[in-house]
């Protein structure tokens, strides 16, 4: 996608009343274009297999006769050119948040939450940049560390051993919640530096983005 290119939106919800809200909301905000809506997850699959140009960001709810949006999350994060999917729901219970996230999603949103927020959280997260606030991530770490499953957390272990002390790092800051800039300040590496680190993260542990490698690190954390 070029610079000046609007970040194309699918907009995946079984109500036709909400789909049309989002879309004079959405058709409405700078620099975005809404190419379609599906009613479930089967159908967001399929128009996402074949628009072109492809979609750049899904904004999904979670539940919809059918395939439920968590379960198309997943789908369409395997996909080779995969859309980044912003979950928005009026659920919000802490084992669905986590569920849309270990899925591949990018962000989560509530569905009162103001329209000019849901406008630049679409372009955040089409520009690979998570919608997750740090007290989000603390109610999360708070919520994995409770319960921690030993199998979860010995796999997680085992992934994190295998990076650099410095990867292992980036990824402890991020689930922390820290933004880039304050990671590279913390760990005194230029914000470039820290998205290549990023990069690398996703890459060798085979993850769709950096919340995800969050929830690893929680993960490995296990007991308090």
């Amino acid at each position: 996608m070029s610079a000046l290119a609007p970040v194309r939106v699918l907009i995946v919800d079984d109500d036709p009343l909400v789909r049309a809200g989002l879309v004079t909301l959405l058709e409405g905000g700078p620099g975005l274009e809404v190419v379609g809506g599906a009613g479930d997850g089967a159908a967001a699959l399929t128009a996402v297999e074949q628009a072109v140009p492809p979609v750049d960001v899904v904004l999904m709810d979670i539940r919809m006769p059918g395939v439920d949006g968590i379960t198309a999350t997943a789908r369409l994060r395997e996909l080779p050119s995969p859309p980044q999917v912003l979950v928005l729901t009026t659920f919000d219970t802490d084992e669905q948040v986590l569920r849309a996230l270990r899925a591949g999603a990018a962000g989560f949103l509530l569905k009162d939450t103001p329209p000019d927020r849901i406008v630049s959280c679409v372009h955040s997260v089409a520009a690979g940049e998570p919608v997750l606030s740090p007290a989000a991530a603390r109610r999360l770490i708070d919520f994995v560390a409770d319960d921690p499953a030993p199998a979860r957390r010995d796999r997680a272990r085992t992934a994190l051993a295998a990076l650099t002390e410095r990867e292992r790092a980036v990824a402890t800051a991020l689930a922390d919640g820290l933004t880039n800039q304050e990671i590279a300040a913390a760990l005194h590496m230029s914000v470039a530096t820290v998205k290549a680190h990023i990069t690398r993260l996703l890459r060798e542990l085979g993850l769709n983005n950096r919340t995800q490698v969050a929830l690893l690190a929680y993960d490995a954390r296990g007991e308090r």
